[in-house]
């Protein structure tokens, strides 16, 4: 810089862009800083009422707190959220769509959260499912059992497994939304406590859209109860049973369930796929 150049020339210009520069980094960041401090905290008021809502309904059954784990769905929701639950002390999460689930657990890895995948599994999916998954529970055919036993043996890792079981399958049957009718439930409780890496957790249903149980979430719930009583006769470590989401909670709770898949209450409204 020559002595006759005048104050504010091209070297003040670029000090200047510098100093805009970081000043608009540093708002973004407080930007984004306020932006996760308020999620964080619609969450936790969400997941209070949630608290609640189970805490009632166990009362009304005559049931401790401790019997009931909260599943938190978070499918279409970004990792961020699941982060910030894992702060709030949320360790069970849930996911129905395996590619969606994969990236969500390698972003959230060092969490300790508990994977549970909870939505209809093809066999070509088993292997990436059984790198991060701790519970399936959608198990629902012979085929797939022996190809979640060969990733888990594969990823040397034990895979949890429920039994979904379709209430409104007619017997022999499948349900449209996946799940065994109850009258195959026994068979396929056998094959997967015999299958290597797999682990007889219990079962699962979805409150049936069709059929005599449709519309009729408690007696549905009760009829599960049914046959995971039936099912611990010859397993009696097979103790779970997981049934209720945002819109029936009470009513599973109220049947028995071990875990209720709550989603929407939690979480709010799901963002659209992109």
């Amino acid at each position: 810089m020559t002595d006759d150049m005048p104050y504010g020339g091209p070297e003040s210009d670029m000090s200047a862009e510098s100093v805009d520069g970081r000043s608009a980094d540093f708002a973004d960041s407080a930007a984004s800083a306020s932006s996760e401090a308020a999620r964080k905290a619609e969450l936790a008021t969400r997941l209070a009422r949630v608290e609640e809502r189970i805490e009632g309904a166990c009362r009304a059954a005559g049931r401790r707190r401790d019997e009931v784990t909260l599943v938190v769905v978070t499918k279409t929701h970004p990792a961020s959220d699941v982060r910030l639950l894992a702060e709030l002390g949320v360790r069970d999460v849930a996911e129905n769509r395996d590619q969606e689930a994969a990236q969500k657990a390698a972003a959230c890895a060092g969490a300790g959260l508990d994977w549970h995948f909870v939505g209809q599994l093809q066999t070509n999916k088993a292997r990436s499912v059984a790198g991060y998954a701790n519970h399936v529970h959608s198990v629902d055919r012979a085929r797939l059992v022996s190809a979640l036993s060969a990733a888990a043996v594969r990823a040397e890792r034990e895979i949890g497994c429920l039994v979904q079981v379709a209430l409104d399958a007619p017997s022999g049957s499948v349900g449209e939304r996946g799940g065994v009718a109850p009258d195959g439930v026994a068979d396929l409780a056998d094959a997967v406590a015999a299958a290597q890496g797999l682990r007889l957790d219990g079962v699962m249903t979805v409150a049936p859209l069709t059929g005599p149980l449709a519309g009729r979430p408690r007696a549905a719930f009760d009829r599960l109860w049914e046959v995971s009583t039936a099912l611990r006769v010859a397993h009696p470590a097979a103790t779970m049973v997981s049934a209720g989401m945002s819109s029936d909670l009470e009513e599973a709770v109220l049947a028995g369930a071990t875990h209720v898949r709550v989603g929407s209450a939690v979480l709010g409204d799901r963002p659209r796929l992109r």
